[in-house]
């Protein structure tokens, strides 16, 4: 069985500027080392060992970064630089570095986090979910809403604004925050149009009516958003 990974490391950081204002968010360190190298390193120690990189604000800087360390892997580059395609979109346009994977894992490059991705991978494939999403319970805005028995995605709510969406309705809901870590088979490809500019939730929340999109719950794991000056600092 053959697992990829995509390390979403795209986004122009604006939470974290000024550090982002002459370099990528992927590139800030967060004691003594990059988040992108902390990110590439999490991955390897999973053994996974073929590695997809999006890139677009400092784009330059993450290439010249990869090919000037050595790592335990095939690294490769899937460039945004001319449009920003968001996490989904961005998965979509890497398209053609996965077509000998069975499975790919979508890791954020600015969470750290010490979750077993491992043992993910593996209720992933054993539980065969078309996608299988690391969550927590911690304080935030936006959360996914689950069947508390099955943990099947069954919508989402903004604390903030007071939206909710539930595309499945259940009897036993439970919210969970997402850790930007997700588990998805190939086939996930399928469900996104080419050039579409489009973020996961939407899709999730969309396939929740007819596939299995189940949440993974970590609560025991170490885990830091530091996409933000006030994780760092």
């Amino acid at each position: 069985m053959n697992i990829s990974a995509m390390i979403l490391a795209a986004g122009l950081g604006t939470r974290l500027a000024p550090l982002t204002n002459d370099k990528p968010k992927a590139l800030v360190e967060v004691g003594k080392k990059t988040l992108l190298e902390q990110a590439i390193n999490k991955v390897i120690g999973a053994n996974i060992h073929q590695i997809v990189i999006n890139i677009h604000h400092f784009g330059n800087q993450i290439v010249d970064f990869v090919n000037q360390h050595s790592f335990d892997a095939d690294i490769l580059i899937s460039d945004e630089t001319p449009l920003l395609k968001d996490t989904a979109g961005g998965f979509k346009q890497a398209e053609n570095f996965f077509l000998h994977s069975d499975h790919i894992l979508l890791y954020n490059v600015d969470i750290l986090s010490s979750i077993d991705l491992m043992m993910m991978q593996q209720t992933h494939i054993e539980q065969d979910n078309l996608a299988t999403i690391a969550v927590r319970d911690r304080q935030t805005e936006r959360y996914f809403i689950f069947d508390q028995k099955n943990m099947q995605l069954c919508g989402w709510k903004n604390n903030k604004t007071g939206e909710v969406r539930m595309n499945c309705p259940t009897e036993n809901p439970v919210d969970y925050a997402f850790s930007g870590i997700h588990f998805v088979k190939k086939n996930m490809l399928n469900y996104i149009q080419n050039d579409q500019k489009l973020s996961f939730t939407p899709l999730y929340l969309e396939l929740c009516k007819q596939e299995k999109i189940v949440g993974y719950l970590h609560q025991n794991d170490a885990w830091n958003d530091v996409g933000k000056l006030s994780e760092i600092y």
